[in-house]
C-alpha cells in the first residue's frame, strides 16, 4: 500500500509528462473511489497541477432505459452502464485539449446522470476518473483501460465498505432492510467481479490510510 505523499507525488510525476494525463481509479462499490479522486484533485491543485474529476458514474443508464431493459433491480451492474459512451469521452479528453470538453455527472439525490455538467477546460493537465469496471476484461472495457495512463485500485476493509453502502442506500431513500438486501444481492455480486480484476491495477491505495 502507498502513503499519501507517495500517491500525490506519483500523480504529479504523471502530470509532468507534458501531455494531458488520464488517471483511473477502480474499486468495489463503497471502497471510497470518489473520496480518493476528490482528495487527489485537491492535493494536485495545492501543488499547482490543474486537475479535474470526471466520474464514470455519469454513464449510468437512465432509469427509463433500465426499466425498459428490465435492469432496474440490478442498477450498478456492469451491463447498466454505457461503456462505449465513456470510451468516446475519454478519447475526447485526451485529444481535444484546445477547447472545453463537457462531461456528464451523476446526481446521487435523484440517482440519475446529468449531461454536460463537468467542464474540462484546456488548462487541465490530469483528469482523474473513477469507476467500478475500469479493469474489466469484457469488451469494450479493455479499450477503456488503454486510454488511461495508469489505473489505481482503491482498497478498504470489506465490512466497512458494506457498512458504507448500507448507509448510502438509506441516505438516498431505502429502508434499512431494503439497503441490506440490495447490498447483499447487487453490490456484493458486483464487488466479487471487480475484486477479480484487482491484480491488473498499477497501484493499490488504502483509501482510509491515505485520505484519513
Amino acid at each position: 500500500m502507498s502513503s499519501a505523499e507517495y500517491v500525490v507525488d506519483r500523480a504529479v510525476a504523471l502530470a509532468a509528462k507534458g501531455e494531458r494525463v488520464l488517471l483511473g481509479i477502480a474499486g468495489a462499490p463503497g471502497a471510497g473511489k470518489t473520496t480518493l479522486a476528490v482528495w487527489l484533485v485537491d492535493r494536485l491543485s495545492a501543488r499547482g497541477v490543474v486537475a479535474a474529476h470526471v466520474p464514470m458514474d455519469g454513464f449510468h443508464l437512465g432509469d427509463a432505459v433500465l426499466d425498459r431493459l428490465g435492469l432496474s433491480e440490478r442498477k450498478g451492474a456492469i451491463d447498466t452502464f454505457d461503456p462505449s459512451g465513456y470510451l468516446a469521452l475519454l478519447r475526447r479528453l485526451r485529444a481535444e485539449t484546445g477547447g472545453t470538453v463537457f462531461a456528464p455527472a451523476f446526481e446521487r439525490e435523484i440517482e440519475q446522470p446529468i449531461a454536460a455538467s463537468i467542464p474540462v477546460d484546456p488548462s487541465v493537465r490530469i483528469v482523474v476518473s473513477e469507476g467500478n469496471y475500469l479493469l474489466s476484461p469484457l469488451d469494450p472495457w479493455p479499450s477503456v483501460r488503454r486510454e488511461f495512463d495508469e489505473v489505481w485500485f482503491a482498497d478498504v476493509d470489506h465490512e466497512q465498505r458494506r457498512q458504507r453502502l448500507r448507509a448510502r442506500h438509506e441516505r438516498y431513500g431505502k429502508t434499512a432492510e431494503q439497503a441490506a438486501e440490495f447490498v447483499l444481492r447487487v453490490d456484493e455480486a458486483n464487488a466479487r467481479v471487480i475484486l477479480g480484476t484487482r491484480e491488473h491495477a498499477d497501484l493499490f491505495v488504502d483509501v482510509d490510510a491515505v485520505v484519513g
